[in-house]
């Protein structure tokens, strides 16, 4: 067991929790309690976790401080909804900790989870027990406790695992709503899934996936005589391995290699060896290669899709296609952080789905639209590209989802324009800031306040389906059926929408509304949608009722009420 966590452990430890990420998205997903299809924690986690590996992977580190400030850094860009925020400030505080540290050793790495949640904490307005916070906090707790009493490193993380699952299983009794539906926070699982992972890799129990850049071969295929049917191994996959032992033998590769694809030849010299092979697991072949020695060169191309360009009159794309493949990308990543210079003092950018809505918020002045919302939460960087592309020195920002505020504001400090989130919290309130939205004003704070105070007017009605079975808040809730909701409460579940908009109605009405706005989404088709607002207009005939098609997916309707 190691007495320190250095550099090149670290990066194993994150890429690990990456890959463990990945194996419980739907696990953690599916903790997501609410019936409406948006169970999306694991992936945010996974996502955000997937853009730090990804810089992770492209270079090694000298010291521990390197590694962390690159996850810390990476994973801040990366952040996809509250969940996917809150990692990344668990990871700033660890950074903070290790910065200017070659190695941690058990104080400094205890020390390092504590910073962690105390920065989370900090950042978190209004921090929520029976949450990802409580269950990272009782465990960094533990780390702490066990350090100071001499525990070694495999201890300090064993204490705050069982710390920390504990924290997990109790987060039922502190979170209402978790209480009804009998399950554990979906961020809290995260974090456990993220520490089990780290003190697996650090004990040498688990190892992240060996990656190869595949680099030119001086190989042609012909495609003409064949359809993509008969290929059965889509992957032609050559590399060169330098052998550790000269004198090892091949043939248990060459039957490995053998049972997972055909074409097979492996070429022998007295220090390397050169295989190719047709597989339709390519990395399990480098993976297996590697126990003879080191991967120095390695060429992956897909047969089928190479066939289908040449079918289609098009240029293959092959490996000799990397270098320009390579150019573009640098160019799209420079386009993405180029900073637009100012030429007026405000601009605006929104977060919607839906051609629709998009059309509709940019009639109202928005600048950029950032695609995204239920279930599709954007990340800091996304929304960041969007303030940055945007020709003002001020830039005010409509997250339109409480999910998408979080990394909203964390791209103030990553700009160099001021940057304002007004947090709306649905696209109806969106909307109606942005009709409140006067540029012409000298004065941000009093813009914002308008804004703000528009907002506040605004109730939003939303139409959707149940995504699976379930028991909340007393209703009886079954897969497929319609769900109501106001303001993110559920009124009830329906077999068909014109009883749900009647009994929608009644909840309306206690509202006296002025002014309704329905919007369509992409699976309602004009007539319905106009059926339900005449059923709306029935019921309240002194309101001014509007149909729009918003095109949104999820939310068959979108509704605004003030």
């Amino acid at each position: 067991m190691r007495d320190f966590i250095d550099a090149a452990a670290f990066k194993e430890m994150i890429l690990c929790a990456e890959a463990a990420l990945h194996s419980n998205i739907q696990l953690i997903n599916e903790l997501n309690v609410f019936p409406v299809p948006d169970g999306d924690t694991g992936t945010n986690m996974f996502l955000t976790m997937q853009n730090a590996s990804t810089e992770l992977r492209k270079r090694n580190f000298d010291t521990i401080s390197a590694a962390a400030d690159c996850v810390a850094s990476s994973l801040l860009r990366g952040a996809r909804g509250n969940s996917g925020v809150i990692l990344s400030l668990l990871f700033r505080g660890i950074s903070r900790r290790f910065k200017g540290l070659e190695t941690a050793g058990t104080v400094e790495f205890a020390g390092a989870l504590n910073d962690g949640v105390d920065a989370a904490y900090k950042a978190v307005m209004k921090p929520a027990e029976g949450t990802i916070l409580t269950v990272s906090r009782l465990a960094s707790k533990a780390a702490v406790d066990a350090a100071s009493l001499g525990a070694d490193l495999e201890g300090v993380f064993i204490c705050a695992l069982k710390a920390g699952r504990m924290a997990l299983a109790d987060t039922v009794n502190l979170n209402p709503v978790l209480k009804k539906a009998g399950v554990v926070d979906a961020g809290g699982k995260g974090y456990i899934v993220i520490l089990e992972a780290m003190l697996a890799s650090l004990k040498g129990e688990v190892f992240s996936d060996s990656e190869s850049a595949p680099l030119p071969e001086e190989d042609s295929n012909v495609f003409g005589v064949f359809d993509t049917e008969d290929i059965t191994f889509a992957y032609d996959t050559v590399y060169i391995v330098r052998k550790t032992d000269p004198n090892v033998s091949l043939d248990a590769l060459r039957d490995y290699l053998g049972s997972i694809g055909d074409s097979l030849v492996i070429s022998e010299g007295d220090d390397e060896f050169k295989v190719h092979v047709h597989t339709n697991i390519p990395g399990a072949a480098l993976t297996e290669s590697q126990k003879y020695g080191t991967l120095e060169l390695a060429k992956i191309e897909n047969m089928r899709t190479q066939h289908d360009d040449v079918a289609a009159g098009r240029k293959a794309r092959t490996t000799d296609d990397l270098e320009a493949v390579e150019q573009e990308l640098e160019a799209m990543e420079d386009g993405a952080d180029a900073i637009a210079a100012p030429q007026k003092k405000y601009g605006a950018v929104a977060v919607c789905a839906g051609k629709g809505m998009e059309e509709l918020f940019r009639e109202l002045g928005t600048d950029g639209v950032v695609t995204g919302g239920q279930t599709m939460n954007p990340s800091t960087d996304d929304i960041l590209r969007e303030i940055n592309h945007t020709p003002a020195s001020t830039v005010f920002v409509f997250p339109n989802n409480k999910n998408i505020i979080m990394a909203a504001e964390q791209c103030v400090p990553l700009t160099e324009k001021e940057v304002i989130v007004i947090p709306t919290k649905t696209v109806p309130q969106g909307i109606t800031a942005m009709l409140n939205y006067n540029p012409d004003n000298e004065d941000a704070e009093a813009i914002t306040e308008e804004m703000k105070g528009a907002i506040e007017n605004v109730h939003t009605a939303m139409v959707t389906y149940a995504a699976r079975d379930s028991d909340f808040d007393g209703h009886a809730i079954h897969a497929g059926e319609y769900l109501a909701l106001l303001d993110g409460a559920l009124l009830g579940s329906y077999t068909n929408i014109p009883t749900l908009f009647k009994e929608l109605s009644w909840a309306l009405n206690d509202l006296e509304p002025e002014f309704i706005t329905i919007y369509y989404g992409e699976n309602v088709d004009e007539k319905e949608a106009n059926a339900a607002g005449e059923t709306l207009t029935g019921c309240f005939p002194d309101a001014e009722v509007n149909v729009y098609s918003g095109g949104q997916p999820v939310y068959y309707y979108m509704i605004s009420v003030e």
